[in-house]
């Protein structure tokens, strides 16, 4: 421990007190419209880098490890599984009291904050290997995490240009992708080669995430948004279309984050390696087609892009259920992993979509509140389909697609140029009705 006394002696020698929080200059703020001013490794973007990358290592590396987890050391069934992930989503549901959070905090600091809590939770989840301890352990993370991507979602719609907003937000995607790899290549090569336990792997990660969340609290200033946050909740009717496909998103997404995975284990005997593996050939594709994908988004608008997502995810829960009606092997349960995770990418669409029809005002508020209504029916969800997991997995897969179908049809109302007054493709006749 001492070169790091050293470290800090060294630092304070060269760097008297005031010079040095003059330097890290924790306590200022500017506007976003001076950022330029700043250096560029102060400006508001490599902030947004810093913690797309700092999030997912922690994130990545509970989801990772977590199914071997809970069946090996825990002894988890799917009704255990269940419950476990509908503690996980409970925070999500009351993102909404992000708003009365943001009466103390400002966003940028509360995304700090959130990713601690994050770190935190995910470095001694190994250490309560039992149902309550891993309830806890998950409740804590997933307040951190829900938290953090309100913040995080608010702050991307205010600090990025309407214009550059799809193609920067899939650079955004594809930044967390390679995070989200780097972790899953060091899990394979530690559980490999080097023997790593479940202690080390979840406290190195949540250790990171800490160290990161230090580094952005002391090193960037407070962005000031051009355009002051109302801090109330808010409700509008011509958010609705939004809303829905929000609510259908978070169902769906459900389905796929706790049972496509779990499938893995239970049905074709995954091992950490192998399901690890799986996850790097999913952010490797991520890494390539992200950035591409915030290009299809700008060229050919928010309507086909998620239509084009809607589709694919419909035809790929349907082939899910085939693997347990017609025996299909571990082969097309990968590939369908894979190109599952590719179309959930295009989901940042709805991000482009609101920040074109919202109030910039509106944004912290309505970001707290759409987080809430995509996770209804995530913290009911999870449990029922687990009963429904022991008598027909196939029957998961069959919700799932009438889901996508869902989100479809609602996709297909967004219009194709979307703005203020003109939310859906019934704006219009309404406002001449």
């Amino acid at each position: 421990m001492y070169p790091y006394y050293y470290f800090v002696l060294a630092i304070m020698l060269k760097y008297p007190y005031p010079r040095l929080m003059k330097f890290l200059n924790t306590k200022s703020s500017i506007s976003l419209a001076h950022v330029e001013r700043l250096p560029v490794w102060r400006r508001p973007m490599v902030l947004l880098v810093l913690m797309s990358i700092a999030m997912p290592v922690s994130y990545s590396t509970w989801m990772a490890l977590l199914n071997n987890f809970v069946i090996e050391v825990a002894e988890f069934d799917g009704v255990k599984i269940g419950w476990l992930h509908g503690v996980r989503e409970v925070p999500g549901f009351l993102a909404v009291g992000v708003i009365a959070l943001l009466l103390f905090f400002k966003e940028i600091n509360l995304a700090i904050l959130s990713l601690v809590a994050l770190g935190f939770a995910t470095a001694v989840t190994a250490y309560f290997p039992s149902m309550s301890g891993l309830l806890i352990t998950t409740f804590v993370a997933s307040v951190g995490f829900h938290y953090y991507e309100t913040a995080k979602q608010s702050l991307e719609l205010q600090w990025i240009e309407k214009k550059k907003a799809p193609k920067t937000l899939g650079w955004l995607v594809a930044v967390g992708s390679g995070a989200s790899l780097s972790a899953y290549v060091l899990i394979v090569l530690g559980w490999r080669y080097w023997n790593l336990s479940y202690e080390i792997s979840y406290g190195l990660a949540g250790s990171f995430t800490i160290i990161i969340a230090i580094v952005c609290w002391l090193i960037f200033p407070k962005f000031k948004s051009t355009t002051e946050q109302k801090r109330q909740m808010i409700f509008r009717k011509r958010y609705w279309l939004y809303y829905a496909l929000n609510f259908a998103a978070g169902a769906r997404r459900q389905i796929f984050i706790v049972f496509a995975a779990f499938m893995m284990v239970e049905k074709f005997g995954f091992q950490v390696h192998e399901l690890t593996a799986l996850f790097i050939i999913n952010y490797i594709a991520n890494m390539i087609f992200a950035p591409l994908m915030g290009i299809f988004v700008d060229y050919y608008g928010e309507r086909i892009s998620l239509c084009f997502e809607y589709i694919g995810l419909t035809f790929i829960f349907l082939a899910y259920g085939g693997i347990y009606y017609f025996g299909w092997g571990a082969g097309i349960a990968m590939g369908l992993y894979v190109l599952d995770h590719l179309f959930f990418a295009l989901a940042f669409a709805q991000k482009t979509y609101f920040q074109k029809i919202a109030d910039p005002s509106e944004i912290a508020s309505t970001a707290a509140v759409v987080f809430t209504i995509n996770h209804i029916p995530a913290v009911f969800l999870p449990v029922l389909l687990g009963y429904f997991w022991i008598f027909s997995p196939a029957l998961v897969f069959v919700v799932a697609t009438l889901l996508a179908i869902s989100s479809f049809l609602l996709a297909l109302m967004i219009p194709k140029n979307p703005t203020i007054g003109n939310e859906t493709i019934f704006s219009k006749l309404m406002t001449n009705a």
